[in-house]
C-alpha cells in the first residue's frame, strides 16, 4: 500500500468518509472482454471513499510524485502515451470499472444505490502552473475532482487545528505544525 494513498484516505476519514484503500474491483468475464482485457486481474483502486449523508462515491487515483516532476496535463488528458491515467482516459474502462465497484459495494451492504460517483485525482505535485490551470479547467469540464498539493496541505492544517487522532493525517499535520514553528533556541 502506498503511504500518499494512506495519507489521502486519512485526510478524507477526518472529512466524514467511510474510505478503503486499495479496493480491488471484481469483474467478471464478460466485463473483461468488454474493456478489450480479458485476462486482466482484479481491477485495483488506490482510494474509495464513500459518504452516506450525499450518497457520494469518490474514486481516487493517487499520484504523489513528490521527488519528480509531478502530473502533466496532457498526460493525464490524453496528449501522450503516458498509460498511467486509465481511467481518466478510457470512458468504456471507466464505465464498466464504476458499474462494477457500484453493484460490488451494494451486494456487501457497503453503500446505498444510486450513488453519486466522482473520479478523483490526489496528488503531491503538478509538474507547472500551466499543467494546474489545464487539469482544472479540465476536471470541471468532465465533473471530476482534482485534490492537489494545496488541498493536501489545506486539509492537514485544518487537521492540526483538531485535537490528536491516532491517524496518519493527524499525525504528519501535528508535526508539521510543530515543525513549521519557531522553535527556542538552546544555548
Amino acid at each position: 500500500m502506498d503511504s500518499f494513498e494512506v495519507l489521502v484516505g486519512s485526510i478524507l476519514r477526518n472529512q466524514g468518509y467511510w474510505v478503503e484503500e486499495s479496493l480491488k474491483v471484481e469483474l467478471t468475464k464478460p466485463e473483461k472482454v468488454e474493456i478489450a482485457r480479458a485476462t486482466s486481474p482484479r481491477w485495483e483502486l488506490d482510494v474509495v471513499a464513500y459518504k452516506a449523508g450525499l450518497n457520494e462515491l469518490m474514486v481516487i487515483e493517487c499520484k504523489s510524485f513528490l521527488d519528480s516532476r509531478g502530473v502533466t496535463a496532457a498526460s493525464v488528458i490524453g496528449e501522450t502515451d503516458n498509460t498511467q491515467y486509465k481511467l481518466f482516459r478510457e470512458p468504456k474502462l471507466r464505465e464498466v470499472v464504476f458499474r462494477r465497484l457500484e453493484k460490488q459495494l451494494i451486494e456487501r451492504g457497503s453503500i446505498a444505490p444510486n450513488p453519486k460517483i466522482t473520479l478523483c485525482l490526489a496528488t503531491g505535485r503538478i509538474a507547472t502552473s500551466k499543467d494546474r490551470g489545464r487539469l482544472h479547467e479540465h476536471f470541471v469540464s468532465q465533473g471530476w475532482k482534482l485534490f492537489d498539493e494545496e488541498w493536501v496541505r489545506k486539509s492537514l492544517d485544518q487537521i492540526s487545528e483538531g485535537s490528536y487522532q491516532n491517524s496518519v493525517a493527524s499525525v504528519v499535520a501535528k508535526i508539521f505544525l510543530i515543525s513549521a514553528e519557531p522553535q527556542p533556541r538552546v544555548s
